[in-house]
């Protein structure tokens, strides 16, 4: 107990507070910008995190992801163009919401959705997460080694549409994560003589690289294709008196607010499922429970309020694996590794043992981002809006220079910078052939967790596959693993031509 006061505590300081302030303002505007999202902001932040305390660099990440859900509403409801990818539900009831001359309506609507469906999410987050992990550190190297590969199972055939390149991708990223130091034997590997990969390839040049500056490359190519054809124009804020949410028709929608976080909740502690599908489950579920299913796709509040209620949910619910397991759910969890790593935290069910006060500093600084969220979002709603008139020459190149500084300040070198450049040109590539570049990320960074206890659980075996009878959690992930891979290449067959 003395614990949970301390990190509360911690939380509620001056510092921490304002760090968490500006994390949310930044998700919100990056949120915005059509093409960027948090995860983005996120992998471009975590090197510069370095000098912070550990409490205000994981606040500040978390937080930039908070007002990262909500700010990609403010285009897709405004623009009709998605800020973030789990926004695209949002925009279907909020962008005609919008044209309806109610802008401000859809997007109050939104904020308040998602500060709700977040918060349910967290609270699950922090009543679930250290028992389940006193459960998790009873599990042993077998155990973990059939944890890992049912992720890889999970992620590999829920993320993208072909089972095949989400299983190639994930091989790929375990097999850059191979590179550096035999963990067992501490002999190099695969370094051909470079002394900079004997360390490993690093997190974050995989990470800026692939998630941010390939995106970046892929919004130069989306405007130059949108100067020759024509960009979309926002619908236009204005102030009509009856342009507002009002507490009577937010409290109408409550039931779909609760029936949406807790379909966001279930699908962010799950790897491999993320933000994107909750908002459309969520959307779904409203509709079909909705007594005129019509209305919705043509400016229904209640859509609004399930899409972003849904996929705001995940945002709390996608730190459950990380915590309990050391298993990143999502590609911002993934990002979320490599700043515990930064601050000499590894993640995993003993981080409440060893670093109990900062967990719950944590929880407490989570809870505290909803709610400014919700001020800083309701405050400052036509401001952030505006984020809408940045040109593109303006932005991209600032995101080009953001990369590159992140980069070399996280390792100290221009290799890092090399790296950086090498794997956004790999990432550019794998998202235009339709290779899912989030489960190379999340199988990189599990690899050294595979490797360890899979090495582990041979000794235990005695090289013997037989030995698996002996462990009844493990038989019964393998079993699983089995089934979800079954499934995902029979869904592949359907939907192929």
């Amino acid at each position: 107990m003395d614990i949970i006061l301390l990190g509360i505590q911690d939380a509620l300081t001056l510092t921490t507070l304002l760090t968490v302030a500006a994390g949310v303002c930044l998700g919100i505007v990056v949120g915005a910008i059509p093409g960027l999202n948090a995860p983005m902001a996120i992998a471009i932040a975590v090197p510069l995190t370095f000098y912070m305390s550990p409490l205000a660099a994981l606040a500040f990440l978390i937080s930039v992801n908070k007002g990262g859900s909500f700010g990609g509403s403010i285009s897709g409801i405004l623009l009709n163009t998605p800020g973030s990818p789990e926004a695209a539900a949002t925009a279907i009831d909020g962008y005609p919401l919008a044209r309806k001359g109610r802008p401000i309506t859809a997007m109050q609507t939104a904020l308040g959705a998602s500060v709700c469906g977040d918060l349910f999410s967290d609270i699950v987050l922090v009543l679930v997460a250290a028992p389940l992990a006193l459960v998790a550190l009873k599990l042993g190297p077998v155990e973990i080694c059939s944890v890992v590969i049912f992720a890889f199972a999970m992620i590999s055939g829920l993320m993208g549409d072909s089972l095949i390149k989400g299983l190639i991708a994930t091989a790929l990223g375990i097999f850059f994560a191979t590179i550096g130091t035999d963990p067992t034997m501490s002999m190099p590997r695969l370094t051909f003589d470079n002394i900079n990969l004997v360390s490993g390839i690093p997190l974050m040049a995989i990470g800026i690289g692939m998630l941010a500056l390939s995106e970046v490359l892929i919004q130069i190519e989306i405007y130059l294709r949108d100067s020759r054809g024509g960009a979309k124009e926002a619908v236009e804020i204005q102030s009509l008196p009856d342009d507002r949410l009002t507490p009577r028709i937010f409290l109408a929608v409550w039931r779909t607010v609760l029936r949406s976080a807790v379909i966001g909740t279930f699908i962010g502690a799950l790897p491999g499922l993320g933000a994107t599908i909750a908002g459309f489950l969520g959307y779904g579920a409203a509709k079909r429970a909705s007594k005129d299913p019509e209305k919705f796709g043509k400016g229904e509040i209640e859509g609004v309020a399930a899409a972003e209620a849904a996929n705001s949910a995940v945002v709390g619910a996608n730190l459950i694996p990380l915590l309990t397991l050391g298993i990143p759910g999502n590609v911002t969890s993934a990002l979320l590794v490599g700043a515990f790593i930064i601050h000499g935290v590894a993640p995993g069910p003993w981080m409440f043992e060893e670093h109990g006060r900062l967990i719950y500093s944590m929880f407490a600084a989570m809870i505290i981002a909803n709610f400014l969220n919700w001020i800083i979002g309701g405050a400052g709603l036509r401001l952030f809006a505006k984020v809408l008139a940045i040109p593109k020459p303006v932005i991209l190149p600032a995101l080009v220079f953001l990369c590159i500084t992140g980069s070399y300040l996280n390792d100290q070198s221009f290799f890092a910078i090399e790296l950086t450049i090498a794997f956004a040109i790999f990432g550019f590539l794998m998202r235009k052939l339709g290779y899912p570049f989030v489960t190379f990320i999340i199988g990189f960074v599990l690899t050294p967790m595979l490797e360890l206890s899979l090495s582990q659980s041979y000794i235990l075996m005695e090289g013997n596959i037989a030995a698996l009878v002996n462990y009844p959690i493990a038989l019964a992930l393998v079993a699983m693993t089995m089934a979800v891979i079954v499934r995902a290449f029979l869904r592949g067959r359907k939907s192929g031509p």
